[in-house]
Parts: C-alpha cells; structure tokens; sequence
C-alpha cells in the first residue's frame, strides 16, 4: 500500500510539472483569417484549373487516332457491297463512288440507276474512273422511277451484307468497318446510322393509329424502332423477300407516294425477326442541300405510311430499342 501511494505521489508531481512547463510556454498566434478577396482568389483558380483540365480533355478528345481505316481487306465474299442510290446528282455521285470504293471490307459498289435515260457514256466513264480501289464499280439500270428500285435483288452479289446509302452521305471508312463489325455479330438485323420511332397518337386511347418519330424524339428519349436505309446494313436475302415476296400493295404505295421505302423495309424485317434494329453512334455527313425530308409536312407524311403499312400488315411488327452500339475505342463516353 505504501509502495503504490508513494508511485502515485511522485505521478502526480510529476504531472503538475509539465502542466507548468505548458503554461509558461508563449502560445502560438493563430492564423489569420483569409480575407474573402483571397478565397475569391482561391476560388477563382480552382475555376481556372477545372477549366483548363475540360479544354485538355477536348483537345484529347478531338485527336484521338481512330481505327486504321486501311487495314487489310476482308476476302472475297467475306465483306460487304455498298449500294448507292442516285438521282441526278452526278458530282455527289462522283464523290460518293470515290470514297467507298477505298473504304476497307468493300467488295464492290453498286449504282441504282433509276432516270429515264441511261447514263451518258461519259458520265459512266467518269463515275467508274472514280474508284481508287479494288472494289468494282457497277451500275445497277432499272426500268422505271420507283423508290423500290433501291431494293431489288443485285445479279452477281458476292457478299450477303449490303450497306445501303444515299448518294448524299459519306461515313467514314472506321466508322463503316465498325458498323459491318456489329451487323456480323446478328446478320438478321438492320445496323444503321439513322434511327427513328414509331410512337402511338394517343398513348391513353385504344386506337391503333401512330405518328412519326424523327430525329429529335430519339435524342429526347434514348428510343428507336427503325434505322433508315439512307445509311444501314442489311442482308441481301431482304432484297428478295422485299422486291418478291413482301405485299404488292406496299410497293404500289411507295411507287405512288415516292416515300417511305425505308420505312417498308423496316416493316419487312421487324416482321422476319420479331426484333428491333441497332443503332450504331457514329459520324456520319450529309453533303447535299436538298431531299425529301426537308420538304414541308415530311413527318406528317410519314405518319401516314406508318399506318398504311401496318393495316396492311395487320399488325404493329416494329420493334422499339434503347440500345446504341459504340466504338469505345474513338469515344470517351459511351
């Protein structure tokens, strides 16, 4: 007992001696507080330093390297045609040749030639000297003006998928190569560039009547259920049923109307598949000024098709989707 009250005398003498040395010790100033001129200041550089970091990204961004478009051709047969519809617009044609012809996996383009006259032998001359490749150049004739005309069976074709394209729009040879890559990954499908949707008129009614989705519904929804022929890859058996075997009275209507041939084929193949198209997110121009789709009461009209084909049909076969491919090799956000 007198060990352990002596050992806590001596801590408690000890204790007040450092206590002691504590308060004769001068006190640190404490820190000035910063004046709000220099938290503005803080502020403001923390603003200069996100900014910064955001313009770096971009420029990153902006020169990424994209796929080597140039890679080695696909075999024979193992790659795909590239078919072009035309209509009088000779130098977009020109263009239109020359660029696919060089694009990787093309085994040959096609010319749908639809005017009343053949073409010029000079203009043939001309748009067959465009290829810089080793993909043919061909014109397809036609008798007859139709939209249909884009659709019908091709003598010769080498390869099942076929990408079907205005003579309006380029897409980039890496952005094609990838897109033929997703059509590969489900051949039964439609792989496009251009979606759009089908929406009911009345969502709360019983009527089975639809509206036109363009562009701006897809992007405010993140919803498709067609991609259009403009710029899509498909397979070259929907070329037969669609020119052969689809309703008759479908082809009259777009003979009669001179619109909506994407939108059958749409009809076509939802109804083959039971599934929706894909939606690829690429790069894509338009480097021609005019078109049926800039002329007034263009959704209306569409509109119209929809529900024309689909009393054909019997039934809604199109499909609706939310899904987008993307080539997270040129995309720092997908």
């Amino acid at each position: 007992m007198l060990g352990t009250a002596k050992q806590l005398l001596q801590l408690q003498a000890a204790t007040h001696r450092w206590n002691g040395a504590r308060r004769r010790q001068p006190l640190a100033p404490a820190p000035p507080r910063h004046a709000p001129a220099a938290r503005a200041g803080r502020f403001l550089a923390c603003l200069l330093a996100l900014a910064a970091g955001a313009i770096l990204m971009l420029c990153v961004t902006l020169h990424r390297p994209e796929p080597d478009a140039s890679a080695a051709a696909l075999p024979r047969g193992g790659g795909y045609a590239v078919v072009i519809n035309t209509w009088k617009r000779y130098d977009l044609l020109k263009r239109a040749v020359a660029h696919y012809s060089v694009c990787a996996g093309v085994d040959a383009v096609h010319v749908v030639w639809s005017e009343p006259r053949e073409p010029p032998e000079a203009l043939r001359r001309s748009v067959l000297n465009c290829s810089r490749g080793a993909a043919d150049v061909g014109f397809v004739m036609n008798r007859g003006n139709s939209l249909n005309n884009r659709f019908r069976p091709i003598q010769g074709l080498r390869t099942d998928a076929v990408f079907s394209v205005d003579d309006d729009l380029v897409v980039p040879c890496s952005t094609l190569r990838f897109a033929f890559g997703v059509w590969r990954s489900a051949p039964s499908a439609m792989v496009g560039f251009v979606p759009r949707m089908h929406w009911p008129a009345d969502p709360r009614g019983n009527t089975k009547e639809y509206r036109y989705g363009s562009w701006w519904s897809v992007w405010r929804t993140g919803t498709y259920s067609m991609v259009l022929s403009k710029a899509s890859f498909l397979h070259k058996r929907y070329l037969d049923l669609y020119t052969n075997h689809m309703l008759p009275s479908i082809r009259d209507y777009v003979t009669e109307n001179r619109n909506c041939e994407d939108i059958a084929m749409s009809f076509l193949v939802a109804n083959v598949t039971g599934t929706p198209p894909i939606w690829v997110q690429g790069r894509i121009f338009e480097i021609g000024s005019t078109g049926i789709s800039s002329s007034k009461g263009h959704d209306l009209r569409r509109s119209r098709c929809l529900n024309a084909f689909a009393s054909m049909y019997g039934h809604m076969p199109l499909v609706a989707s939310t899904v987008k491919a993307v080539d997270s090799r040129t995309s720092w956000f997908w």
